[in-house]
């Protein structure tokens, strides 16, 4: 990161550390509540979701302020105002803006979801379902690519480099672990397994929003 940092450095580094708390509190919220949304199960999802949809609403505006700051954050970062090296902040902060886009576009089918769960007649819960969870898998998957991108573009220390390399690996991870299970659907605990190979990722960006917040 620069020494001098101008806003929109600042502003890049605020927006990566709104996603990560607004992320954070949303996943608190929903893995131990049983709101993991099985498209191989969309009865017992719209159940959960009827029984329990004040929490699920607040999950979900969390998450939509999450991806919408991720979103900025990377806009930011492809217009070279967050300190990375020439051309390289391109394809970082592009790639970074598509992995917010692609969680928008889950958090639009975990909204179907919500109105189906009300009036089942609307649409296909399944569809929507489906929608919300490979939503989320791309964004896992642009994001990892992002957080590679955004390696290579550091100016800063080794040691961050070779942490977002060691994070990318954990986040292409979770990435994979819903191929594994076939037709049959993540189940509450690999859900939970995925979350938690997703931190890091989360984490590594949070360390960047304070160093671009510090001017570092």
């Amino acid at each position: 990161m620069t020494t001098h940092p101008d806003p929109g450095t600042r502003l890049a580094g605020a927006l990566l550390l709104i996603s990560f708390v607004a992320m954070v509190a949303g996943a608190a919220l929903v893995a131990p509540s049983g709101l993991t949304l099985n498209p191989a199960d969309p009865v017992a999802a719209l159940t959960a979701v009827r029984d329990q949809v004040g929490l699920h609403l607040a999950e979900l505006a969390l998450d939509v302020v999450g991806w919408l700051a991720l979103t900025t954050a990377g806009l930011v970062v492809a217009g070279g105002r967050a300190g990375l090296r020439g051309h390289l902040a391109v394809p970082a902060g592009g790639l970074l803006a598509a992995a917010g886009l692609a969680g928008l576009l889950h958090d639009a089918g975990n909204l179907a979801v919500t109105r189906l769960a009300a009036d089942p007649a609307h649409g296909s819960a399944e569809v929507a379902l489906l929608t919300a969870k490979w939503g989320v898998n791309l964004a896992g998957l642009l994001w990892v690519a992002a957080t590679v991108a955004t390696t290579a573009a550091l100016p800063g220390p080794r040691w961050l480099r070779w942490a977002g390399a060691a994070v990318a690996g954990s986040g292409l991870a979770a990435v994979v672990l819903p191929w594994t299970t076939g037709t049959a659907g993540v189940s509450p605990g690999l859900e939970q397994l995925g979350y938690a190979l997703h931190l890091p990722v989360m984490l590594w960006y949070a360390v960047l929003g304070v160093r671009c917040l510090r001017g570092r």
